[in-house]
């Protein structure tokens, strides 16, 4: 005999589901934070190093967080892949309603997931790197490293998932044929590299994070994209027990193994849901720190002169005579008012859209 389930019973199926995986991976990540704090405070005692002799705006605020131990981002992948797996261990294993709790789908959410393990094994051997005083990768091999990753996801996009155009709000969907590539790498290396230029202060890339990837689930929600929304609510989840932790004053900096997993996984959510173009806007605290930089290299090079006393942005604050958790709160502000303001363009867009 089929069960017929109503639209209502199916939406409070799956806010029960996203509600609860966000509890859950809340609760995991702090057991995990409290086991992985001790390993990094006895086996990675040295912790960060602070030397940027070319930057002494930098070094005045910065150095008494040297030793502080790196590779915090850790648990917050590890949380979201062990809740992922199991849900979907669960739903091999056991028939009925467990398989309704798996999130784990190939048009959704392997790619993503994919991205978050992949970019934060290569990160935690970055950060590894850096405690070992080995300098970890420069920024050339960063930039080649999302360059290449993000070519695979694109590959993916393209000839898998049949991707070949990409929607602009109010103007309708662009054509782009095999141009769809290079823009998908341009998105993901962009993201990349802009999330990277924010990790920086106590707390300041987890609090962005949060508020991009709440509005990117609540695009997915209303997409009816109900794996990948329940998928972010496990690393909204694990954020918040990161944020535990990373507060001012932090215990621990995210690290590389942090910031690129969650930074691949922004860029190809938004691949995903088609909405590369709200970006800017979802994640703008992303967009002006390292515009930030760009127009700091710019103008030394053409001009000799700095811009700002110290890029990225927040650091500039910093020099301006702002206290730390300040610039940290208020940009945590900006960045929630740029996740509304996009959300509410999506909104209306796709309103426009179904009227039309």
């Amino acid at each position: 005999m089929d069960v017929v389930i109503s639209l209502d019973q199916f939406n409070i199926f799956n806010v029960v589901r996203i509600f609860g995986v966000g509890v859950i991976a809340f609760a995991l990540n702090i057991v995990i934070t409290h086991f992985w704090l001790k390993v990094l405070q006895k086996r990675f005692k040295p912790g960060k190093e602070i030397e940027r002799t070319n930057a002494p705006v930098f070094m005045s605020f910065h150095k008494k967080k040297e030793g502080t131990p790196t590779m915090g981002g850790l648990p917050i992948w590890i949380t979201v892949t062990v809740i992922t797996g199991v849900s979907w261990l669960m739903s091999r294993f056991f028939n009925g309603i467990w398989d309704q709790f798996n999130f784990l789908s190939r048009k959704e959410t392997l790619l993503p997931l994919g991205f978050l393990i992949f970019a934060g094994l290569v990160g935690l051997v970055d950060d590894i790197l850096g405690v070992m005083k080995r300098g970890g990768f420069s920024m050339r091999r960063r930039l080649l490293f999302y360059t290449i990753v993000a070519l695979l996801g694109a590959w993916w996009f393209y000839y898998k998932l049949g991707h070949v155009s990409v929607a602009v709000p109010f103007l309708g969907t662009v054509f782009l044929g095999w141009w769809y590539i290079p823009f998908f790498i341009l998105v993901i290396v962009a993201t990349a590299f802009s999330a990277n230029e924010t990790d920086g202060l106590d707390g300041l890339s987890g609090g962005v994070f949060m508020t991009i990837f709440g509005a990117l689930a609540a695009i997915t929600f209303d997409q009816t994209m109900m794996d990948m929304t329940t998928f972010m609510a496990a690393i909204m989840g694990a954020l918040v027990g990161f944020l535990w932790y990373n507060i001012y004053p932090a215990k621990f900096f995210m690290g590389d193994t942090g910031v690129m997993a969650l930074g691949f996984t922004v860029g190809a959510v938004a691949m995903l849901t088609d909405t590369p173009f709200l970006l800017p806007i979802i994640a703008v605290i992303f967009f002006a720190e390292s515009l930030s930089v760009i127009i700091q290299m710019i103008s030394k090079k053409i001009r000799n002169k700095k811009i700002f006393f110290s890029t990225p942005i927040h650091h500039h604050f910093e020099a301006l005579g702002w206290p730390e958790t300040q610039v940290t709160m208020r940009f945590w502000m900006i960045s929630a008012l740029g996740a509304v303001v996009g959300l509410i363009i999506f909104l209306v867009d796709s309103k426009i859209k179904n009227i039309f």
